[in-house]
């Protein structure tokens, strides 16, 4: 009868046919699949990290942010009311009118302030203009309402580690397998029924976070105390089938965690991580870079009330008002729309 012994490298190259094709490919497999677990594990850490980082940013944008959020929704509120009161209480002509809700328009369309289309006869105007602006447009000259619809329907779905597929199948198979092979109540003496515990902790966190790496490790574990005919060509041809599923499976885990990662990075939220990343390299703090472009741009849309509340004052002329208000003049609309971007993203958090 052939001897039995463990699957393992030392017991492979101990072995007679240690140079035979099983052999080799098999020893193969085995490498291949503890460098498939490191990766996963490797991974799954630079994962884990990046969002707690993209967490941690979030929320100090946030605590320093939050002041200049509450300006422009007061400078915000403040524009509209200064132009309802001027189209409320003054007397123009139908001309000068049109002209002077041109340039409520266009503050709208620019993203200055956020879009009233009920406001004094420019529902079909600014339909007409919405129509001609990309969805970039949309999004700057959107309500707050709008803008945090637009930002839930951009957020990535949180997928799950591992999709609905045979995948799937397998964590909830192998889990069920060591859950029969490790259940507490099932060991013989209070030693054992203490280290089962153990395992079946982490048993249970991988399957809840659908991590087959991790239950395929437990499992190669326990099979490494099995035995098996090492000169048999069905024993040795039956293990190498069992690796290569597993292998092809992690390989399979392992590209989606790629893909998770990549998809992560790629977010709003993500890029800015990235982005304070290369600038800290530079020994730019980002931060304070992003918060000091919002305060200018504050400024920027001050100088506009004020241009809007001397109109309605009546400090200049109409000529003057048509002009369009000087401040504008100097605000960079790539810039506004990346930070609208940005404290969006963050809010929705």
């Amino acid at each position: 009868m052939p001897r039995k012994t463990t699957v393992s490298s030392q017991s492979i190259k101990a072995t007679p046919l240690a140079l035979s094709q099983l052999h080799i490919r098999l020893e193969f497999l085995e490498k291949e699949h503890q460098s498939l677990l490191k990766q996963i594990k490797r991974k799954r850490t630079e994962l884990k990290n990046f969002v707690e980082q993209m967490r941690c940013f979030g929320t100090e944008f946030i605590n320093r942010a939050t002041p200049n959020f509450q300006k422009m929704a007061e400078l915000d509120q403040e524009i509209h009311a200064l132009f309802e009161e001027i189209f409320t209480t003054r007397k123009f002509g139908k001309q000068t009118l049109k002209n002077i809700e041109a340039v409520y328009r266009n503050l709208q369309i620019t993203g200055v302030i956020t879009v009233k289309p009920n406001s004094q006869q420019l529902d079909t105007e600014l339909d007409e203009s919405f129509e001609n602006e990309d969805s970039q447009s949309d999004f700057s000259s959107s309500t707050s309402e709008e803008q945090h619809q637009y930002w839930q329907s951009q957020q990535p779905v949180e997928s799950p580690s591992v999709a609905r597929t045979d995948d799937q199948r397998k964590i909830r198979q192998t889990f069920l397998k060591l859950a029969e092979i490790f259940h507490p109540d099932k060991a013989r003496d209070s030693e054992t029924q203490k280290y089962h515990t153990e395992i079946m902790k982490s048993i249970n966190k991988a399957y809840q976070e659908g991590d087959l790496a991790r239950l395929l490790e437990i499992e190669r574990s326990h099979q490494s105390g099995e035995v098996i005919d090492n000169n048999s060509e069905d024993d040795l041809t039956r293990r190498c089938r069992t690796l290569e599923q597993h292998n092809q499976i992690l390989l399979a885990q392992y590209e989606n965690l790629k893909q998770e990662l990549r998809l992560t990075k790629n977010t709003p939220e993500g890029t800015m991580v990235t982005d304070s990343r290369k600038a800290a390299k530079k020994g730019i703090d980002a931060m304070a870079a992003i918060v000091e472009t919002m305060e200018s741009q504050i400024n920027v849309v001050s100088g506009i009330r004020d241009f809007v509340k001397d109109f309605r004052e009546q400090k200049i002329t109409i000529k003057e008002f048509l002009a369009g208000p000087p401040p504008l003049y100097s605000l960079d609309e790539s810039i506004m729309e990346d930070i609208l971007e940005q404290m969006l993203s963050q809010l929705m958090r």
